[in-house]
């Protein structure tokens, strides 16, 4: 373990189940749509290359990339779009991809942006759902699980762009944030 993380909350091994599992109903549930899978960059990226490995129909995989935080552990509330998604979404099944559910902000502005642009539909896959610091009107379809309200790294989630590469998640030490 890091010696910067308090406690793992998931496992490399929880980690895998909960990609099989969420995506044998994304397999399920898209089955004959037209899929496009959208992942939302950077911290989905473990999630998302553990998630399509286990749906098991035809999909095209885009990104957006947006941030509120910069290198702070609260959002800023102001969301900028630095990488937008190539495809055109007239027509498609899209399903956005994220690391983690937490306030909602980015992911609502995200969700009402790609609604503008003539998707058939929308729908949201998120690996850890935090609904205690919830403050805009979503929630994801597809989610592996709920967590607590504390300041969470690894696989792909990170803090001022380090712990993105451990295979586990985990709580990070206080100390090293409130510096």
């Amino acid at each position: 373990m890091n010696k910067d993380i308090e406690k793992i909350i998931l496992t490399e091994d929880e980690l895998l189940g909960i990609a099989k599992r969420l995506g044998s109903r994304i397999t399920t549930d898209f089955a004959g749509k037209n899929l496009l899978i959208v992942g939302i960059l950077k911290g989905s990226v473990y999630f998302l290359s553990d998630l399509t490995r286990h749906i098991d129909t035809e999909c095209r995989i885009d990104f957006i990339q947006a941030s509120s935080y910069g290198g702070d552990t609260v959002s800023s509330g102001e969301i900028k779009i630095i990488k937008d998604i190539h495809d055109d979404l007239t027509g498609f099944d899209v399903l956005l991809v994220e690391d983690i559910l937490d306030t909602g902000n980015t992911l609502k502005y995200i969700y009402d942006m790609l609604s503008k642009r003539n998707p058939k539909s929308i729908s949201i896959a998120t690996l850890l759902d935090k609904p205690s610091r919830r403050e805009a009107d979503i929630k994801a379809d597809y989610y592996g699980v709920n967590v607590p309200d504390a300041f969470v790294v690894g696989y792909g989630l990170d803090y001022n762009q380090f712990y993105r590469n451990l295979p586990y998640i985990g709580i990070l030490k206080e100390e090293i944030y409130k510096k």
